[in-house]
């Protein structure tokens, strides 16, 4: 279905949004066809922090002249709009590579479909301030929107993810709310030309666990909507689970080529 907004958005307020900008932090949402929860989903972002980057991923839904309208009105917003579909993975690559030009050493990605807490975007990059050396996982705390059948399927990825990294930790491999040192992501995105889709998140976490990046897991609650309630997915239970199977078939072959590296970092680790 194609969004077409009656009339333009409407303005982000000022008088609630965060006003002062970082230079080192910023929030990044890749966006494909979300609907009209990605106006909803931009503005929480803005009230909470600044800069913000969408990244519109070749969206054919309307929705990119609309985030145009917002990013008009607002210097704390910035919106990129790629001409053809790439995938998530894709989308957040070409995001950080403009950001470490700027000067960007850190991003929180989130999905534009409203599922992720926008009010936790303060708390996930005091922490990542805390630890800028670290990952910091949002862990999704369910509630009855959730399918069940998407609940209990992702316990198996994240056995994997485990596993991949000698159980470093990784508490979900899933979840897209979470930040990034921006030039160890980009280091394991370069390296390979994976995780440039679906297998984006859950690839992401194991290549920078190897790369030696710790995980720090926080709790987040994750909203499902559905359809009637402007809830938009685009997972495709066949065809995503077909990539990740593929893609933890080469983690698992790539794990067993790192293994005594993963086991001297874990013996140093500790000692400390």
């Amino acid at each position: 279905m194609t969004y077409q907004p009656a009339t333009r958005p409407t303005p982000i307020p000022t008088p609630r949004t965060i006003e002062t900008p970082t230079a080192t932090h910023l929030v990044l949402i890749p966006s494909y066809n979300p609907g009209a929860k990605v106006f909803d989903t931009v503005r929480a972002a803005r009230h909470q922090w600044m800069p913000v980057w969408v990244v519109v991923d070749g969206s054919t839904d309307g929705t990119a002249d609309g985030l145009r309208a917002l990013a008009a009105c607002d210097p704390g917003l910035r919106v990129i709009v790629l001409p053809q579909n790439r995938g998530k993975g894709a989308a957040v690559l070409y995001g950080i590579e403009l950001a470490a030009k700027q000067g960007f050493t850190h991003v929180l990605t989130m999905d534009s479909d409203g599922q992720h807490p926008a009010e936790l975007i303060p708390d996930f990059m005091a922490a990542s301030a805390a630890r800028p050396d670290a990952m910091i996982l949002g862990m999704p705390v369910f509630d009855a929107s959730a399918p069940a059948l998407r609940v209990r399927g992702r316990k198996v990825s994240n056995w994997w993810a485990n596993l991949e990294t000698l159980w470093m930790g990784i508490g979900d491999s899933l979840f897209g709310f979470r930040v990034y040192p921006i030039a160890s992501l980009i280091k394991v995105m370069r390296g390979q030309r994976w995780m440039r889709r679906f297998d984006f998140d859950p690839e992401a976490v194991v290549r920078m666990g190897w790369l030696g990046v710790r995980p720090v897991n926080l709790p987040a609650p994750v909203k499902y909507f559905r359809a009637d309630e402007g809830g938009v997915s685009h997972f495709n239970y066949a065809r995503d689970n077909l990539l990740l199977t593929w893609m933890h078939t080469r983690l698992f072959f790539g794990f067993l080529v790192r293994l005594p590296v993963l086991v001297m970092q874990r013996f140093r680790s500790s000692r400390r």
